[in-house]
């Protein structure tokens, strides 16, 4: 092995990438953060102005810890940056009573002792007049610490914390190959080969490249903003009255949203589409077509009326998805040159600082602060 140009290199600066690298470089550790992209660019999984916060984490109760570190390290990362990344609003879950969206939201608080609420759809209709066609039988799971966070800015105050704190980011750079080498890792560059003692690969949809035998799959995922239909009272639709929520409609659809912020219409998805295809992120087709929003676009029609279901805005997103929609963080066949990080199935940007700082302390050898066994790679092995 020739001598080290780094302790660590960090292939991918989007959302846990740039936050792993932050971490690292606070540890003092010589670290390499690389990306084909500048960051805070719209070619991966971190752009499109916000991504909904929770802490009661319906996904997996394990999540709510890492949940709650991120929402500290948000914190820390504003006050060094200087930027708005975290508006703490509140947000709501609503479905049938026995729906997992529901039951993993209450799970997750009994469980963490978390300050969740829940109200019926008599509640429900008076609080959120917005949402339109509640089942009388609908509850909603209020979690207190839910809200938005900005990626872009996000990524960008991560990159700057750590080159201000030693670690170097050179520009954009694409990594071609990650080859384990004796005690240490040769990463091959279109432009040459660093060597370093560890990578953590947290490449995004680009993962699989260096990772064949996971069951990685990216997908493109169109993004949609409704503006507030005419006559209808704008100010309800801001993120101010129109919280964060994820609900599961009468038949078993699910969509999320949050209301208008920062100049931008309220934001609503679907959490599945038919039109969401695989792709190859090196080739995304970024063409709109009615297809693209057919599925969300009723699904505002018929939740929130007061929306015109014509997207004011739509943008081209790629999303990472695993079999269990869980994430992969840790350290494949116990190798300790490589961590994995990636995966993330819609629903880490959250979480991007406190796996970022488990990341870290993995490749640093401490403890974690809390245990990620069940987003381990090896359970595709």
């Amino acid at each position: 092995m020739r001598e080290l140009d780094a302790d660590i290199v960090v292939v991918g600066l989007g959302a846990v990438g740039s936050h792993a690298v932050w971490r690292l470089a606070l540890r003092g550790k010589r670290v390499l953060g690389l990306d084909r992209y500048r960051p805070g660019h719209v070619h991966g999984s971190s752009h499109g102005h916000t991504r909904l916060f929770r802490v009661a984490c319906r996904e997996h109760p394990g999540l709510v810890p890492v949940a709650q570190r991120s929402l500290q390290l948000w914190r820390e990362l504003e006050v060094s940056s200087g930027r708005p990344l975290l508006d703490v609003t509140g947000g709501v879950m609503i479905g049938p009573p026995d729906s997992p969206l529901v039951t993993g939201s209450l799970e997750a608080g009994r469980r963490h002792d978390l300050a969740v609420s829940t109200m019926d759809s008599a509640e429900l209709r008076e609080r959120f007049p917005q949402h339109a066609g509640l089942a009388d039988e609908d509850v909603g799971v209020w979690d207190p610490l839910a809200g938005i966070v900005r990626p872009e800015a996000g990524v960008r105050a991560a990159v700057g914390a750590a080159t201000d704190a030693g670690a170097d980011v050179p520009g954009p750079a694409t990594v071609t190959a990650v080859e384990p080498v004796g005690g240490g890792v040769l990463v091959h560059t279109g432009s040459g080969t660093v060597a370093a003692r560890q990578a953590v690969l947290a490449a995004g949809p680009w993962l699989g490249t260096f990772a064949p035998g996971l069951p990685l799959r990216p997908i493109r995922t169109p993004m949609t903003w409704f503006a507030a239909r005419d006559g209808t009272d704008g100010a309800a639709f801001g993120l101010e009255r129109l919280a964060i929520f994820i609900r599961q409609l009468a038949d078993g659809t699910r969509m999320w949203g949050h209301g208008a912020v920062d100049g931008l219409d309220a934001k609503v998805g679907p959490s599945d589409d038919p039109a969401y295809r695989e792709t190859d992120p090196d080739a995304v087709d970024r063409d709109i077509s009615p297809a693209d929003h057919a599925l969300v676009s009723d699904l505002v029609r018929r939740a929130l009326p007061g929306l015109d279901p014509r997207p004011s805005r739509i943008t081209t997103c790629l999303v990472t998805r695993t079999p269990d929609e869980q994430f992969l963080v840790g350290r494949p066949g116990g190798d300790p040159r490589l961590i994995l990080a990636g995966g993330c199935s819609g629903h880490a940007f959250k979480h991007a600082p406190g796996l970022g700082e488990a990341i870290a302390q993995l490749a640093c050898g401490e403890p974690t602060y809390t245990d990620l066994a069940f987003v381990h790679p090896d359970r595709f092995a």
